[in-house]
């Protein structure tokens, strides 16, 4: 097993002899296997052990048997005490998941003071395959089926490939000495009780069962790479970002299989869940303008043919714009820039923009959020009109809809922001002074 741990970490680069690694060491049989292998493969390393005082006289003898093997290796040790049971109640997590979150934030705080190059666990491939079947059975999509990689982070699994019967081995071979964990034996733990229950029978079905799977899901693995690689490519070509928002055509999903998948890894980093991305799906199918999905910080909305993906609106936001001021921007990050003209102003009819007549604008002028009741008069009409109304008869979408603002003066909306000015104050031929807002990304 030396040789093949040896040629193992050689070609794929995972260990290099002119490095200084962390090793987790509890005393069981993975961990005592991995520094032996490390000890005579020439790497340099100290030992981290986590004492979680959770088992009383045997933590405490576990603690005393790695000591007693650092000292025999020649290698430092740095032992943390933990309290786990402390931590799992403040946070609200299981005693399992206590555990695993102060043990994997103290190695990742040790790599950095003591400036080593990993911190290498020894993680096997039955551990592997309990953590895809684990995954499966909560629910997992095709990473899921990837397992625990070699390398994430600072943390090395140079074992991945090697399987606990070919370590057990090792360890007769060798006569080592290790450590028992009673609790690895209890099947209360989900881990457990695939280990001690669901493998034997496997094994019963087929001696080559856990094998054979392990095979099976490195195969997904490789299927999964293919997947992500076409996806980045369909991700570049059909999804359209425009300021702060990303749109996506339901054309761009016609015909094509699998697409619940595309929508899912599309929106997934900003929050969503597959089950929302589901009915996501079925909505399209039969689209309902203006239904909306949320995730904690952003939505996405179905407008038409079209999903339109932004950050939820936070609080209303307001902004005073004084008579000397040069831009600004608005809650979605539009930039303006305010130029004052005496003469040689020219009209300019799009919605983007405003021309005022500056003699009827009161400062400082305020930018804020339009609300339920607000009115003014779009330029052209006579008479008044809720803002909400223009809105929809304008077909704004909703998630753009909640970012809009109004630029006020003395309390009056003089301007629906990026949409259409108040016909009150528009530039007419007795307008000595004209204050030009001009859309400029660059302010």
């Amino acid at each position: 097993m030396l040789r093949r741990f040896i040629q193992h970490v050689r070609e794929n680069n995972i260990l290099d002899v002119k490095n200084r690694y962390l090793l987790a060491i509890s005393g069981g049989i993975d961990s005592v296997v991995l520094a032996h292998l490390m000890y005579r493969a020439g790497f340099k390393f100290s030992f981290l052990h986590c004492n979680f005082q959770l088992r009383g006289e045997e933590s405490d003898a576990d603690e005393a048997f790695v000591r007693q093997l650092a000292q025999r290796l020649g290698c430092a040790i740095h032992v943390k005490f933990f309290e786990p049971q402390t931590y799992m109640k403040a946070q609200g997590v299981s005693l399992q998941m206590a555990a695993r979150e102060l043990r994997y934030d103290w190695f990742e705080q040790m790599n950095r003071d003591n400036q080593t190059d990993g911190v290498v666990v020894a993680h096997h491939a039955d551990d592997q395959l309990e953590t895809i079947l684990l995954n499966l059975l909560r629910g997992t999509g095709i990473e899921g089926l990837y397992g625990m990689a070699e390398r994430r982070g600072c943390i090395i699994r140079p074992l991945l490939p090697f399987s606990r019967a070919a370590i057990q081995e090792y360890l007769r071979n060798e006569s080592l000495d290790w450590r028992e964990d009673s609790s690895n034996l209890k099947t209360i733990y989900k881990r457990n009780f695939i280990r001690h229950e669901l493998f034997p029978l496997l094994e019963k079905f087929d001696p080559k069962g856990p094998e054979l799977m392990s095979y099976s899901f490195e195969r997904v693995k490789d299927t999964g790479k293919a997947f992500f690689y076409f996806f980045e490519q369909w991700l570049g070509e059909h999804v359209v970002q425009v300021s702060s928002y990303e749109y996506l055509d339901f054309k761009s999903l016609e015909g094509v299989p699998g697409k619940t998948s595309l929508l899912f890894y599309w929106l997934r980093p900003r929050g969503f869940v597959y089950a929302q991305v589901k009915e996501m799906a079925q909505v399209m199918a039969n689209p309902e303008s203006g239904k909306c999905f949320f995730s904690e910080r952003w939505m996405v909305n179905i407008d038409r043919e079209r999903l339109i993906l932004g950050k939820k609106r936070s609080d209303k936001v307001s902004l005073s714009v004084e008579s000397h001021a040069i831009s600004f921007r608005t809650d979605d990050q539009t930039g303006y820039e305010i130029i004052h003209l005496k003469e040689g102003w020219q009209v300019d009819r799009s919605s983007e923009n405003a021309l005022l007549d500056r003699q009827l604008l009161e400062y400082p002028l305020l930018i804020r959020t339009w609300e339920q009741g607000d009115k003014f008069r779009p330029l052209g009409m006579g008479q008044f009109k809720k803002v909400s109304d223009f809105l929809i008869d304008s077909k704004i979408p909703v998630i753009l809809k909640e970012r809009v603002q109004v630029l006020c003066s003395a309390g009056e909306i003089v301007w629906v922001i990026g949409h259409r000015i108040d016909d009150r104050y528009k530039v007419t031929e007795s307008t000595e002074e004209v204050v030009y807002f001009k859309k400029n990304d660059n302010v």
